[in-house]
């Protein structure tokens, strides 16, 4: 059966090469395909609705954050090596740093309930962080960096000083307070 076919298709193939589609046709074909083969004005109106704005904001978020990550870790290599300009100072600055950190965790304690004390006592502490990291940045590129080590230790020691004293201040005016607040009791 597919030999005739063939055979038929072969004798008549001048007849089949004449013919051609009508003018139409496309119109007809066009009219039935689905709305989203539309126009192309009518795509991109579509395209900027507010979930290709997200993604387009998620994805620039994203790469601006791996950036950021990536600064993040090439400056930690570019740190210098405590350790090796004197061992004894590398473990002060250890102990500071972890000190400060416990006092400041116990200050934040006041935020909510004492938002401006909070707001002064934190100011003096990031005056005293900005010169740290001065100190810190200093260290890299100077000729006496052992000299500079002892100056952020000593920064850190006064930091943990005021810190120590912010937190004697707090403790003393809510003792004052309770104070107060029984002494309005008795009445």
């Amino acid at each position: 059966m597919s030999k005739r076919l063939e055979d038929f298709i072969k004798m008549n193939r001048e007849e089949f090469d004449e013919l051609e589609p009508s003018a139409d046709l496309w119109a007809k074909i066009e009219s039935r395909l689905p709305a989203q083969f539309d126009e192309p004005k009518k795509r991109e109106a579509k395209m900027f609705t507010l979930g290709f704005v997200l993604r387009v904001a998620a994805i620039v978020v994203l790469v601006m954050g791996i950036g950021f990550a990536a600064y993040l870790s090439s400056q930690k290599k570019e740190g210098v090596d405590l350790a090796s300009i004197n061992p004894v100072y590398a473990k002060q600055q250890v102990h500071y740093a972890s000190l400060i950190e416990t006092r400041r965790e116990q200050l934040k304690s006041i935020a909510k309930t004492q938002p401006d004390l909070y707001q002064q006592f934190s100011s003096q502490i990031a005056e005293m962080d900005s010169t740290y990291k001065e100190l810190n940045s200093e260290l890299k590129t100077s000729p006496n960096q052992e000299l500079v080590l002892r100056q952020m230790i000593n920064n850190l020691q006064i930091q943990t000083q005021v810190l120590s004293q912010q937190l004697k201040v707090i403790s003393q005016y809510n003792e004052m307070k309770n104070e107060e607040k029984n002494d309005s009791k008795d009445i």
